[in-house]
């Protein structure tokens, strides 16, 4: 009788001692998988955010070279500054951050869009850069680009944390 009950507490600890393992290997393999799932947000929101920022500078700079007079005379300045502000893709970039990003640094980079789109219109109009209206506009721009800027740091900064 002693040997049974030898073998039940051995079988049982072995038992307890099995499920402890699956369990901790259970709860290693989420955490695990939580992590990957949160690296793998974080990669596509850096993406998204370089898109965006590379775009919105393509199209500044584009819109800049045509302000200062760097077109083909056949086309209007109106339309050479619309296609060079749409070639830009900051409308594709701008639609993926939507999609990703957090809704501080969405509204942010839509206040910078919206900025980027009011210098178009106003070289587009045919003012130019030197114009005291034309260096208010460029200032805003700035600073909706440094908030953006500040945001997107901020949200990569505190996901890695």
């Amino acid at each position: 009788m002693t040997l049974m009950r030898m073998d039940w507490s051995s079988a049982l600890s072995t038992s307890i001692g099995a499920a402890i393992g699956i369990v901790a290997t259970l709860i290693a393999d989420r955490n695990r998988w939580r992590r990957d799932l949160s690296n793998r947000a974080l990669e596509v929101r850096r993406e998204a955010y370089t898109a965006f920022m590379t775009a919105m500078n393509e199209a500044g700079e584009a819109i800049r070279a045509v302000s200062l007079g760097d077109h083909l005379g056949d086309a209007s300045r109106d339309s050479v500054v619309r296609e060079a502000f749409r070639s830009s893709g900051v409308h594709a970039a701008l639609e993926r951050l939507r999609l990703v990003a957090p809704p501080t640094v969405e509204a942010a980079a839509y206040a910078a869009f919206r900025s980027m789109r009011h210098l178009r219109d106003h070289y587009a109009a045919g003012r130019e850069p030197a114009e005291a209206e034309a260096h208010s506009v460029r200032m805003e721009l700035e600073d909706n680009f440094r908030t953006v800027r500040d945001l997107m740091r901020k949200d990569l900064a505190a996901a890695t944390d």
